[in-house]
């Protein structure tokens, strides 16, 4: 059964805002931010689940790609996200992308943004898997979204400073406030606080714009911190919003293997580092990826997952290695210290042995569908970031352009809002039936979509997950609580995810079918899913070229 709306008690507070942002990593700070130049007097309340600084953005290493350096250019990162997209990018948004990507990035350096330059001054600019060019910003070597993210938020510090800014922690968005006709009216909010801001509240909006991040913790390894449990996604599908392409999950290539019993968040191994030279090898120390794609040890992140995994399944073995000791612990000490730091935590030194890595649910390509100015299906409702699916990834998204997106399509939405701020309406009595599963579900969940919806998959495999998920779904909690309310939002978001998995009966960038081992030019389109009163409805919705 598909809850309409989570099981939680009445709003016990209320605010006024004109725009409310749930989300405080690149996407949503930079929305904030974009409102504020083109609406300065527009009132924003912007909610986060966690503090400020505690979701993806801080963690991401690699770097944000653009086109800045000497000989590269916007069509040619157009060309390498295309092919990454294995042909399912709606070009439109790739173009925006790309076009917009190089002013936000030197938007985001004015702000205060410290990335790492060579001895001349100019951006120093590194390669990921997918990219012919040198075209990846980072900071702090290996500390890009942490620097991102401090240059963010001493922004939004500053704008803070203004009446007109509100920003609440530890706030678990809960449901979208419509109004009778399915126009966004708001959000009601779960907020750890004092006071008047404890408990459940509503916060009454003109926009709604979701930057909420993903849903990693639908696996048992991931490299996604905590908090990302689908929430803004499972939210707005509750609401009516369309998703699309859910079964585009990338599981990054390269995680710290720490032993067949790892659970939870996972150190990620960069991709920048075989941007420098890196390899990956087996455990004889054969190179694994020579003769599997042009680009060998760069192909795009699909093409190296899979071989790591086919290397796996073939030798019975639960890792494969990664060798980075010819670049001398000089370069790992300044290019990689995060990594370097990490590794040798765990009792691995990268200078002088190979690094254990297995592949690790990352990122989603897909999540709630919008337009080229954020608005999704639902009038009034916007997402940016992660949760939303804006096409510019397709099948497979090409490294370091995650960050990007975030900038880009944020300062759409900020445009958007100020040349068409949404009329101040009512939100209407909300009578659909209410609904939570018990947490207790989530450690199962997370082993049958491991087992079954993860790196490889098959129709009797997706198809014990879909059953499994059905007997999970049993809606027998009536006790309201964080743990419920997530493990319902992460219930339903598997769902989507496995429904959707299972019918696309092709093998195409991150979704890779062991039944049909094949990409196939009849299923190039997209699969959008939609949450209805009888359950999950999926349409396809083929490329038009």
């Amino acid at each position: 059964m598909i809850p309409r709306r989570l099981l939680a008690p009445a709003p016990g507070w209320r605010r006024e805002t004109d725009v409310v942002v749930v989300g405080s990593g690149v996407a949503g700070v930079t929305t904030v931010l974009a409102i504020r130049r083109a609406l300065p007097a527009a009132r924003i309340l912007l909610a986060t689940k966690s503090v400020l600084d505690d979701g993806s953005t801080r963690w991401a290493q690699g770097g944000v790609a653009a086109a800045l350096g000497p000989g590269d250019s916007p069509e040619d990162h157009l060309q390498d996200t295309l092919t990454a997209g294995a042909e399912l990018c709606d070009v439109r948004a790739v173009r925006a992308l790309v076009t917009d990507g190089p002013g936000a990035v030197r938007r985001l350096i004015e702000l205060g943004a410290r990335f790492d330059r060579e001895p001349a001054g100019r951006l120093a600019l590194t390669r990921e898997g997918g990219h012919l060019r040198r075209r990846i910003a980072h900071a702090g070597g290996d500390a890009t979204g942490a620097e991102i993210s401090r240059a963010l938020l001493a922004a939004l510090a500053d704008a803070g400073q203004a009446a007109e800014l509100e920003v609440i922690e530890h706030a678990l968005a809960l449901d979208l406030l419509q109004t009778a006709d399915g126009r966004a009216a708001g959000i009601t909010l779960h907020v750890l606080g004092e006071g008047e801001q404890d408990g459940v509240g509503a916060v009454h909006a003109r926009a709604v714009v979701l930057a909420t991040g993903g849903f990693g913790q639908v696996y048992s390894a991931t490299t996604n911190p905590p908090v990302s449990t689908g929430d803004g996604l499972a939210l707005a599908m509750r609401a009516g919003a369309v998703a699309a392409d859910l079964e585009f999950v990338q599981f990054h290539p390269t995680v710290l293997w720490l032993g067949p019993d790892s659970r939870g968040r996972q150190p990620l191994i960069s991709e920048a580092v075989r941007g420098e030279g890196a390899v990956l090898i087996d455990a004889a120390g054969g190179r694994l990826m020579t003769g599997q794609h042009p680009l060998a040890d760069l192909a795009p992140r699909d093409v190296v997952a899979k071989a790591i995994m086919r290397e796996m399944l073939t030798s019975g073995v639960d890792h494969v290695y990664l060798d980075g000791r010819h670049l001398g612990a000089a370069v790992w000490a300044r290019r990689f210290p995060t990594i370097l730091a990490n590794c040798r935590s765990h009792g691995i030194d990268p200078v002088t042995e190979p690094v254990p890595v297995v592949p690790a649910a990352h990122y989603v390509s897909g999540g709630i569908r919008t337009d080229l100015h954020g608005r999704t299906s639902v009038p009034g409702l916007y997402a940016c970031g992660e949760v939303a699916c804006t096409g510019v990834h397709g099948a497979n998204r090409l490294a370091s352009n995650s960050l990007l997106e975030g900038l880009v399509f944020a300062e759409r939405i900020g445009a958007e809002l100020g040349r068409a701020l949404p009329p101040e309406t009512a939100p209407a009595d909300d009578d659909r039936e209410a609904l939570l599963v018990s947490p207790a579900i989530v450690g199962p969940l997370q082993q049958l979509m491991t087992a079954d919806a993860g790196v490889l998959r098959s129709g009797p495999g997706l198809a014990r997950a879909a059953a499994g998920l059905t007997e999970l779904g049993r809606p027998d909690c009536d006790k309201p609580a964080a743990d419920a309310w997530q493990a319902t939002n992460l219930h339903l978001v598997s769902s989507a995810l496995v429904a959707a998995a299972l019918v696309r009966a092709e093998t195409r960038g991150s979704h890779w079918r062991e039944d049909f081992a094949e990409t196939s030019p009849a299923w190039r389109g997209h699969l959008a899913v939609s949450a209805t009163e009888a359950g999950l409805g999926i349409v396809f919705e083929p490329v038009l070229d």
